[in-house]
């Protein structure tokens, strides 16, 4: 049996920083997560439907693998990736380090883990690997799913191998941190902030940042008729929004309390006005998942009718947010 010493295997609520969380604590670098998510620039939003798609995704966060590399740049730590189409060089890809006492990182489809909670295909899920035996993989998931966990080799091989949106090539990942450990300063707050409402208020495309908000104001009405199964998928639609490891709100409510964690560092009005518009947002994002659910199980419309009017409402209140810390530092 091979597992790294001195691993603090704490869960959090979402599975980027959970993993994030363990990796750097290991490197003496302890930050909260909401400070994870916020100095990776980590907040965005996507209504995301395609041809080959059972029913709209509601997506709160950057890309997957987005933050990590947004968070290394920003604390100015050696990120080290590997993909690879060999699962035995992925294996070993694996193992050099964990023998040599470093965690890993792990990209993977969360359906096959065994101890997962939901079986349903994401290829986006990210663990923190910190041992191993002759049977199981040793691993650190968010809190939800159990913290510190196992599950077999063959279904973290099967995890690691899956194809489909979102995957990545048995990616793997370590994070060495320098031998000056960053301050938490203004210098590192203020570009993380700035970053992440630029690309918010600004999208290249009308599905995501505040643009993607709206659109799903006028789109969600019609969710009803987009399924045949409406009791199945618009819960299981809120359950994605509300509590599938982000934290609720569709990572709101981290990036509110990321900006209150902020506003103790930097007197600024623009943080003021972006936490209190983002405390708001989180409110009505837990309001708009019970409609969704409540118009799933119940089939009526008008529960779709109230949601739609809170997206358009959640679509003005972002944008004035991301307007407010757009001006942070200036």
């Amino acid at each position: 049996m091979t597992t790294v010493p001195d691993i603090d295997p704490r869960g959090m609520r979402h599975c980027e920083t959970t993993t994030l969380g363990v990796l750097l604590r290991h490197e003496g670098i302890d930050l909260s997560e909401p400070l994870l998510f916020g100095l990776g620039s980590g907040l965005s939003f996507v209504y995301w439907d395609a041809r080959n798609m059972g029913f709209p995704f509601l997506g709160g966060r950057v890309k997957p693998f987005a933050l990590t590399r947004n968070l290394a740049a920003a604390l100015g730590l050696e990120l080290v990736v590997r993909e690879t189409a060999s699962a035995r060089k992925a294996w070993d890809d694996v193992t050099a380090p964990l023998d040599g006492g470093r965690p890993v990182g792990l990209q993977l489809d969360c359906y096959y883990l065994e101890y997962f909670s939901s079986k349903v295909h994401f290829g986006g899920h990210v663990v923190a690997m910190y041992g191993y035996d002759d049977r199981d993989a040793y691993l650190v998931d968010t809190d939800q799913q159990g913290g510190a966990v196992r599950t077999s080799l063959s279904s973290l091989a099967e995890a690691r191998a899956a194809r489909g949106p979102m995957t990545a090539r048995h990616r793997s990942f370590t994070l060495v941190a320098p031998h000056e450990l960053p301050a938490l300063l203004p210098e590192l707050i203020v570009p993380a902030v700035t970053a992440c409402a630029a690309a918010f208020l600004d999208p290249p495309i009308a599905n995501l940042g505040h643009r993607g908000i709206a659109k799903a104001g006028k789109l969600v009405g019609s969710w009803l008729r987009r399924t045949d199964d409406p009791q199945r998928d618009l819960p299981q639609a809120a359950r994605l929004m509300e509590s599938a490891g982000t934290g609720g709100a569709l990572f709101r409510n981290l990036y509110r309390d990321f900006l209150a964690e902020c506003a103790e560092l930097i007197d600024s009005a623009h943080l003021r006005t972006g936490h209190a518009l983002y405390a708001e947002a989180a409110t009505a994002w837990t309001e708009v998942a019970a409609l969704i659910t409540r118009a799933g199980e119940s089939g009526d419309a008008r529960c779709l009718a109230q949601a739609a009017t809170l997206l358009t409402e959640l679509s003005r209140i972002e944008r004035e947010a991301m307007q407010a810390l757009r001006h942070l530092g200036e």
